[in-house]
């Protein structure tokens, strides 16, 4: 409350609670940003919506390129111990997928584009991840310890698969034969949010409301200018002083 006001009125004005125009400013900011919250978790929950509405079968059935795993090898898919390496097989396979079926990508070396097989290799579960596979004592005896290097260089274990001669690559065509269901009013109300916040340029204060800090927009300037320009929006006078004086 202004003291004007309370010299004027005399203190039973307080009982009016009547607020100032810093208050009422304030209270316009605290407002606004409350609207900015009810948008940012009105778009989380119509995306988790969107998610949720299940799939439908798509006919005919299109091909997207090629996919490639891991298969039993033909002499150990007859044998006897079939089931035992399918069971390890199912927890150590990866998968991927290119555009060719040869799976080779483009290797610039020396100004000339080469051409390579992709690589593809079993999962090496981190020790940490290979004790929640569940594995049995059997199967942990086909697995030896291997230690390397991350790129922060800490020694890190992980556990390799000692017999990969028993699966080989197979190569099929990826099929996709369902989409996502598509509701036209949550895609329309989403991409108005969207808009909304992108070009007013609310994005960096919903994250600063929400999570605290804004990330929006970093990465790439800050990694080209790590350090603040010494010569940005400064006379040009006091840089000749600086030169002459060898501070630049």
């Amino acid at each position: 409350m202004d003291t004007k006001l309370v010299r004027e009125f005399g203190t039973e004005i307080l009982s009016y609670r009547l607020r100032t125009v810093r208050q009422k400013k304030r209270m316009q900011y605290e407002d606004f940003d409350k609207q900015l919250i009810r948008l940012h978790k009105e778009n989380r929950m119509l995306r988790r919506l969107q998610r949720n509405l299940g799939w439908e079968p798509l006919t005919p059935p299109v091909q997207k390129g090629w996919k490639r795993n891991f298969v039993l090898r033909e002499d150990v898919a007859r044998s006897k111990h079939a089931e035992f390496f399918d069971n390890i097989l199912k927890k150590i396979n990866t998968h991927d997928w290119s555009y060719r079926k040869d799976f080779r990508v483009r290797k610039r070396r020396y100004g000339r584009n080469k051409y390579g097989v992709k690589t593809q290799s079993l999962l090496r579960p981190y020790s940490y991840q290979f004790e929640r596979m569940g594995f049995t004592e059997v199967e942990r005896q086909f697995f030896y310890e291997h230690w390397e290097y991350t790129w922060k260089r800490e020694l890190i274990k992980r556990y390799v698969f000692c017999e990969p001669w028993r699966f080989v690559l197979r190569v099929r065509p990826n099929m996709i034969d369902k989409v996502r269901k598509k509701d036209v009013e949550l895609e329309k109300r989403m991409h108005e949010i969207d808009d909304y916040l992108e070009w007013n340029n609310h994005r960096c204060r919903v994250e600063k409301l929400v999570y605290g800090k804004c990330s929006y927009g970093k990465g790439f300037d800050d990694l080209r200018f790590p350090v603040k320009n010494p010569c940005k929006n400064r006379p040009v006078h006091l840089l000749l002083n600086d030169i002459e004086e060898g501070l630049l």
